[in-house]
C-alpha cells in the first residue's frame, strides 16, 4: 500500500477520536512545552550572564591577595597583607602588555546628608579606576593624581545614592556628605551601570581616591586588590603571565614558593558560569525529558487499546491481502503523526511560556532553533520507539483468530 494511503488512513483514525487523540498527545505537549521553556531560562541566563561579565570589559584582570593557612586554619583573604602600592608602581614601571593599572581599596558604612542617611559602599582606585571598571562621568569631574598625592576628601557618586541621599533630578555637585563621620566634597556623578552578574547594584557606590580610603577610612597599609586591564583582549594569557611574573619578582618569591596572590581574569569567569550554567540546563533538560517519557507511555497504552478495538479490522484487510508490513506501518504512522503533533503544540506552548516567563517574571529567556529541533527528533523518537511494539502486534495477528474476535 502506498504511503499516501497509509497516512490517509492515520489521519482518518485519529480524527475519529479527537478527544482521545488529544488526551493522548497531552503528556507530549507538556514534555515538550517544559523542555523548550526550561531550555529557553537556561539558556537566557547564560547569555545574559557572559553579556553581563563581558560589559564590565573582557580585557579586565582582578589580582586578589590568596588566602593562607595559619596554624590549620584557613585565613580570609582581608586577613592577608600581601598586596602593596608598591606592586602598583611595579607592574607600571615594567609591563609591557597593561594598559591601565590601579590599587583597589574597599569599605562600608553610612553616608548622611542633611537628614538623609543610606548605607553603601565605598571604592577606592587611582585616576585609571574608572577606565579600568567602565565607568562613565555623568555631571562633574574625576579625580586627578594631585588629589590622591593629598588623600583629598573628594570623592564620585553613584546614582543610587544620589537618588537615595540628595533626591531623583538634584545635581550634587559641590554639596559636601559624610561617610562614616569623614566630609568628602562632592565632585562628579557616574553614569547609570544597573546591576551587575551577582545581581548587585553598581550604582549604588562611591568612589574615592585609594589613599583617601587607606588613610581615613580603613586605616590600612596594604591594598585589598589591583584592577588591571590589558591592551589587547586577545593577549589576556600572556598579561596574565606577565603580571605573574612581575609580582612574584616585586614579592621576591622563591621558585619553590607559592604565589601569596591570586589572578582571575573575565575568561575564567565566563568559562566558570558556563560550566555551571550547562550542568543546570542539562538538570532541567533531564527533568523536562520525564515528562516526555510519559507522554510516550501514554502513546503506547493507547495504541494497544486502538490495536484491540480494531482487532476485527485488521483480520479482515489480512483476510483479503493485505500485508502485514502495511498493517505494522498504518500503526506505526499513526502513532508517529501522534507523537508529532503533540510536539507542534509543545513547541507553541513552550514559546507562550517562555515569553510569559519573561514578561511577568523579568527573567532573561531564549528559544533557539536547536531546542526547537532537539523536541522534534525526541518526539519522532518517542512515536517510533513507543509505537513499535503495539503495531508489530498488530502486523503479527492471525487473520482467522482476528476475524473470531469480539
Amino acid at each position: 500500500m502506498k504511503f499516501v494511503n497509509l497516512f490517509k488512513i492515520a489521519i482518518a483514525a485519529i480524527k475519529r477520536n479527537k478527544m482521545r487523540s488529544f488526551l493522548t498527545m497531552l503528556g507530549i505537549v507538556i514534555g515538550v512545552g517544559a523542555v523548550i521553556t526550561m531550555l529557553a531560562i537556561g539558556q537566557g541566563s547564560n547569555e545574559s550572564i557572559k553579556s553581563s561579565i563581558a560589559s564590565m570589559g573582557t580585557n579586565l584582570i582582578n589580582v586578589m591577595p590568596a588566602s593562607r593557612n595559619k596554624g590549620g586554619v584557613q585565613q580570609g583573604r582581608t586577613s592577608s597583607q600581601t598586596l602593596k602600592e608598591k606592586d602598583v608602581a611595579y607592574l607600571k614601571k615594567n609591563s609591557t602588555l597593561l594598559e591601565a593599572v590601579s590599587p583597589g581599596m574597599k569599605g562600608s558604612g553610612q553616608v548622611v546628608y542633611g537628614s538623609n542617611n543610606w548605607p553603601t559602599e565605598i571604592s577606592g582606585g587611582n585616576e585609571e579606576y574608572a577606565q579600568i571598571k567602565k565607568y562613565e562621568i555623568s555631571t562633574g569631574r574625576f579625580y586627578n593624581s594631585q588629589e590622591i598625592k593629598t588623600a583629598a576628601k573628594v570623592c564620585v557618586l553613584g546614582q543610587t545614592v544620589v537618588e537615595n541621599v540628595f533626591g531623583v533630578g538634584v545635581d550634587p555637585i559641590g554639596e559636601s556628605i559624610r561617610f562614616d563621620n569623614i566630609p568628602f566634597k562632592v565632585i562628579g556623578t557616574f553614569k547609570e551601570k544597573g546591576n551587575n552578574t551577582f545581581g548587585q547594584d553598581q550604582d549604588d557606590m562611591i568612589l574615592a581616591p585609594y589613599s583617601t580610603i587607606m588613610k581615613r577610612i580603613t586605616r590600612e597599609t596594604h591594598l585589598r586588590d589591583i584592577v588591571i586591564s590589558a591592551k589587547d583582549e586577545n593577549q589576556i594569557d600572556e598579561a596574565s603571565s606577565e603580571i605573574e611574573t612581575l609580582l612574584r619578582e616585586s614579592h621576591k618569591l622563591k621558585d619553590a614558593e607559592d604565589n601569596d596572590f591570586e589572578i582571575r581574569t573575565q575568561d575564567e569567569l565566563i568559562s566558570n558560569f558556563g560550566s555551571i550554567s550547562e550542568m543546570m540546563l542539562v538538570l532541567l533538560g533531564s527533568i523536562s525529558a520525564i515528562s516526555l517519557v510519559v507522554g510516550g507511555i501514554g502513546i503506547m497504552n493507547i495504541m494497544y487499546v486502538s490495536v484491540t478495538e480494531r482487532t476485527r479490522e485488521i483480520g479482515l484487510r489480512l483476510a483479503i491481502g493485505g500485508k502485514g508490513k502495511d498493517i505494522l506501518m498504518q500503526f506505526l504512522l499513526e502513532a508517529i503523526l501522534l507523537s508529532v503533533l503533540g510536539g507542534i503544540i509543545g513547541v507553541i506552548l513552550g514559546y507562550v511560556a517562555s515569553n510569559a516567563v519573561e514578561s511577568i517574571l523579568n527573567w532573561p529567556v531564549l528559544v533557539t532553533s536547536d531546542s526547537v529541533v532537539l523536541s522534534f527528533l525526541v518526539c519522532s523518537f518517542i512515536g517510533v520507539f513507543f509505537g513499535w511494539y503495539p503495531a508489530r502486534k498488530a502486523s503479527a495477528l492471525d487473520p482467522i483468530v482476528a476475524l473470531r474476535h469480539e
